[in-house]
């Protein structure tokens, strides 16, 4: 029995931005009284969002980092209805938000086990200690992403800046594992 597709799940995706003016955290805590601001531990401000559930650190240089959106499509909504609260609570922001994707991390399931110790000795670039680590390190040239690869058939991508870059590194290592004979289907 053979999987033709593997199963594709984006776990998170991790988006800079930057509104290029300086933030007053401190006012934006008094504002918003769910933002976590403790200067004295981290010099950034928590604003958490149900909807899409994501978090936003602000900086006070107007720097932004989103986690936890599902989509590169999400955490560009999350940031620019973080701007917008933020309008909305009186602190004035005269510029759109640039929002770059830095990082997206995937959950993928190939549906067969993989022969790791034989997917050492084949793949290039990849490294395998299983004493330190259960998963054999794959790095990929392109698209650049790093794929952790477990005995279990389950893969984790990661360095991925569009969600295109996970499809083409998930089929092509799919490719590459069934082309070497390391891919076992129960």
């Amino acid at each position: 029995m053979t999987q033709t597709k593997p199963i594709i799940e984006i776990v998170n995706v991790v988006a800079s931005a930057t509104i290029e003016q300086r933030l007053d955290l401190l006012d934006i805590e008094k504002k918003f009284p769910g933002v976590e601001y403790h200067p004295e531990q981290f010099p950034g401000a928590v604003f958490r969002l149900q909807e899409p559930k994501t978090a936003t650190l602000l900086f006070g240089s107007g720097k932004m980092v989103n986690t936890g959106g599902k989509s590169e499509e999400m955490s560009v909504k999350a940031v620019n209805k973080v701007v917008q609260k933020l309008r909305k609570g009186k602190i004035k922001i005269k510029n759109k938000p640039i929002v770059t994707i830095q990082n997206i991390v995937s959950s993928i399931n190939l549906g067969g086990k993989v022969n790791l110790e034989q997917a050492a000795r084949t793949l290039p670039r990849s490294m395998y200690e299983p004493e330190q680590f259960p998963g054999l390190i794959h790095r990929m040239l392109d698209p650049k992403t790093v794929i952790l690869i477990f005995s279990s058939g389950k893969l984790v991508c990661v360095g991925a800046k569009l969600e295109a870059e996970i499809h083409r590194s998930v089929n092509q290592i799919h490719s590459l594992l069934e082309e070497k004979n390391l891919m076992i289907y129960d």
